[in-house]
């Protein structure tokens, strides 16, 4: 530095400059001048150490420029996608609860598992949206592939009415229909544990208590309050509550 400083910045203070073109010009040719220099202690100039001593020791530059990468630490969702900048990306379903490291950049969103990368997407940068490649997917969940509303009330639609008003509910409720999909999905699962009969009961008992959630539905069906008989009119959601259960439960 005070080579430079004796060198390069000293003999350039007193001038004026009008852009930072004509800096770079009188700077590098302060630069070629003292690289030029002969050292007296070692009776050479930089320049012919360089080429004789640096130069063939050098190694060629990467093909592609540094790009830089944000890291971020992350948990896969049960619908085996993770959220990185407001947008969803899928990864191997094995995964599911795993931690992982998401890699992004300008244009790449990478997930690492244990140092391997496991998922690699082209980054998106529409919020509530998802990015999903069929081979993240089990083999039951394929024919979900293409998700769109339509298709998730056409499923809970074959469970009965109650459901699929549920899943179209949860889809509306959100401002992206797509950031309704693990809610749905989730909904839609609850059947492989309670059967089809307490999913609709427990969504048509839910819709009468004005609650619209995943939650509020699995909330009915531990509890078991899809079985107790629906009497009378329906009370307000404000009045309401999931530990309200209704004179016969206790008799």
């Amino acid at each position: 530095m005070q080579v430079v400083e004796n060198w390069v910045i000293g003999p350039l203070r007193k001038r004026q400059f009008f852009s930072i073109e004509e800096i770079n010009q009188a700077v590098w040719e302060r630069l070629e001048e003292l690289n030029g220099r002969e050292m007296k202690h070692l009776g050479r100039s930089r320049r012919e150490l360089f080429e004789q001593l640096d130069k063939p020791a050098l190694k060629p530059l990467p093909p592609r420029a540094y790009e830089l990468a944000e890291w971020k630490r992350a948990k896969v969702s049960i619908d085996y996608y993770v959220e990185y900048a407001g947008h969803y990306y899928s990864v191997p379903y094995r995964l599911i609860h795993k931690d992982v490291n998401i890699r992004a950049t300008e244009n790449v969103v990478e997930v690492f598992h244990k140092g391997q990368r496991v998922a690699s997407h082209r980054r998106e940068g529409t919020k509530g949206h998802h990015s999903t490649m069929p081979e993240h997917m089990p083999e039951s969940h394929r024919r979900y592939g293409e998700w769109n509303p339509e298709r998730f009330i056409r499923w809970a639609e074959s469970n009965g009415a109650a459901t699929a008003e549920m899943v179209r509910k949860l889809l509306e409720s959100r401002r992206h229909p797509e950031q309704g999909y693990r809610s749905s999905l989730g909904l839609l699962r609850l059947e492989s544990r309670y059967g089809k009969e307490r999913v609709e009961a427990a969504c048509r008992r839910a819709l009468g208590f004005g609650l619209c959630s995943y939650k509020g539905v699995k909330n009915i069906l531990e509890t078991g309050l899809d079985k107790l008989p629906q009497e009378g009119p329906i009370m307000t959601a404000a009045k309401v509550h999931m530990n309200i259960r209704g004179t016969k439960y206790y008799s």
